[in-house]
């Protein structure tokens, strides 16, 4: 039952207890993508509010209409600019008047401003969909610091932190509400959303939506959801990569009620982009670290890659660390701090790391391996030279490239036969029949199906995209709501387990059996299949797993609902 509405003006505080990290590893540490599949949907495809207080804003020194302060006062109030730049008051001048927006901007164009501004400005609470946990609390952080009401709402969040949230949203305590697109379908979020006022919706990183993007995401089709709940609030769609189909499909996929694009250059007359071709990579690498100075990223194509150049690169006298979606949620935001404040010259990463990052002053950014596509490239890229100084983009190629890029198509887009063969493995994993199926959902655990029916990881992922594509199934790839475990055991304490008892010593070697990797960083486990494995109920593992979290043996982090 949810908490009774506190009166008005009387801001509900906010729960401090640290969340729980989000779960977000692949199944393969060797895999370019860094997410984990953990659902598997099929489906059919389709496509009396408490009175607020006056909208911060107002009294600012500049006239207001009908109650909204203008645009220009509150940037001067609270940013201190006298003007805005590139197309962000075309954008603001759309929203304030009501209009659906696709705004197209440069990684550090400004994307910001294009919506906190207006949301200070119009009655009501601006909701903002962004993926990025790390840009919600950030920009949270920032607002509440200069005066400005923001709060967020992402999946590590408990169920009570979040109906409190929403509680203050409803009387008005809130003017920018941060949420992930996995918690928008939530029957919570919806209940509580008809009784929230919206200014309007925006939508960060808006090319995740379209099956045509580089980097879909099935969560952010929920947003449609609240449209058909807040049909009057106009939508404000964001990104900095996007194709003319991409665009086209964003619209389609938001329901704008024309078309309206605004769009920004894209040159970067800052920004040197080079090509190295090396057969030693690492040896360049150095070399370039050496030449240029001031804060670097250098991206490289796997997890355990890594860990193996921030080693070699520490070795060599040049401070760096590194970064990846396996790390622990801390780990992630206590190495993305040290990087942001200069603690820590060079990050080594995956393709996890940068959206959302506001560091205006890398000097240098490393393609150590090809990205998987122009776009991803792009947007890679352009985290260099923020402020406007000259900054590199260098990709370091050797023989081996070409024949990996190619390999990587295959992967990517398997022959019409295979699609279809790992279609009638699903039917059969699943348990479902001809004509069956419509509208269920299912657990769905890759590294079980692939050996079971053996695949690889790789191209059942790309078979499950395109499938998802046409139409016939929906692959949540879903980081944020899974169990995962690491033990915390080294290898030559294992003899540990058998002062256990005998159910626990059998859960940990059904782990051990099941899943590689697990010594080294948290993975993804299906508490389903360990309880067929080990023949014990489904909450005895649960209780068994904690008992072994409890004792030091392993690490648990539960499944977040």
């Amino acid at each position: 039952m949810d908490n009774p509405p506190l009166p008005p003006n009387n801001p509900i505080p906010a729960d401090s207890e640290s969340p729980a990290p989000p779960a977000d590893l692949d199944p393969s540490s060797e895999e370019r993508q860094d997410r984990t599949e953990d659902g598997l949907h099929i489906f059919s495809p389709s496509h009396n509010n408490t009175s607020l207080p006056s909208p911060i804003g107002e009294g600012l020194g500049g006239e207001a209409v009908g109650g909204e302060a203008l645009p220009l006062t509150i940037l001067k109030q609270y940013w201190g600019y006298d003007s805005f730049r590139g197309i962000q008051q075309e954008i603001i001048d759309n929203i304030m008047s009501g209009r659906d927006t696709l705004g197209l901007m440069p990684t550090g164009g400004g994307k910001s401003i294009t919506f906190q501004v207006p949301a200070i400005a119009k009655p009501g609470v601006a909701i903002v969909i962004t993926p990025l946990i790390a840009l919600m609390n950030d920009q949270v952080a920032h607002l509440r610091k200069a005066g400005i009401v923001a709060a967020s709402i992402n999946a590590s969040m408990r169920r009570s932190q979040i109906v409190t949230t929403l509680d203050n949203c409803i009387l008005g305590n809130v003017k920018l509400l941060y949420i992930s697109p996995e918690r928008i379908g939530s029957e919570l979020f919806q209940k509580k959303l008809k009784r929230i006022d919206v200014s309007f919706i925006t939508v960060d990183e808006a090319h995740c939506i379209s099956q045509w993007g580089y980097d879909f995401r099935p969560s952010y089709l929920h947003i449609a959801d609240i449209r058909r709940i807040k049909p009057q609030a106009p939508i404000l769609a964001l990104t900095a990569t996007a194709t003319p189909k991409v665009a086209d499909d964003i619209q389609r996929q938001l329901h704008f009620a024309e078309d309206n694009i605004v769009k920004m250059s894209f040159e970067r007359p800052n920004l040197r982009y080079i090509v190295r071709h090396d057969d030693d990579k690492y040896g360049k690498l150095r070399e370039i670290l050496t030449k240029v100075h001031g804060a670097a990223i250098v991206y490289v194509g796997s997890r355990k890659k890594t860990r193996e150049i921030a080693e070699k690169l520490k070795a060599d006298g040049i401070d760096s660390t590194y970064y990846h979606a396996g790390l622990e949620y801390s780990d992630k935001n206590r190495r993305q701090e040290q990087w942001q404040q200069g603690e820590t010259r060079v990050i080594v990463a995956t393709n996890a790391f940068g959206m959302g990052i506001d560091k205006p002053d890398v000097r240098l950014v490393v393609h150590y391996d090809c990205p998987d596509s122009i776009e991803a490239y792009f947007q890679e890229a352009g985290r260099a030279g923020r402020d406007g100084k000259t900054a590199y983009a260098v990709l370091i190629s050797d023989g081996t490239d070409m024949a990996a890029l190619t390999r990587r198509v295959s992967e990517r887009y398997p022959e019409k036969q295979y699609i279809r063969q790992v279609y009638e493995h699903l039917a059969s994993y699943c348990e479902v029949g001809i004509y069956s199926g419509r509208g269920w959902t299912y657990t769905f655990d890759m590294q079980q199906f692939c050996v079971s029916f053996h695949h690889y990881p790789t191209r059942v992922r790309s078979a499950l995209q395109l499938l998802g594509h046409a139409g016939y199934l929906l692959y949540d790839a879903d980081p944020d709501i899974g169990p995962r475990v690491k033990i915390l055991l080294g290898h030559d304490q294992l003899s540990q387990l058998h002062q256990l008892s005998p159910h626990e010593e059998q859960l940990a070697d059904a782990m051990l059996r099941s899943y590689s990797g697990l010594f080294t960083e948290y993975v993804n486990i299906d508490e389903t299949h360990l309880a067929q494995r080990t023949q014990l109920p489904a909450d005895t593992v649960h209780q068994l797993l904690k008992s072994l979290s409890h004792q030091r043996i392993i690490h648990y982090i539960p499944r977040i609902t």
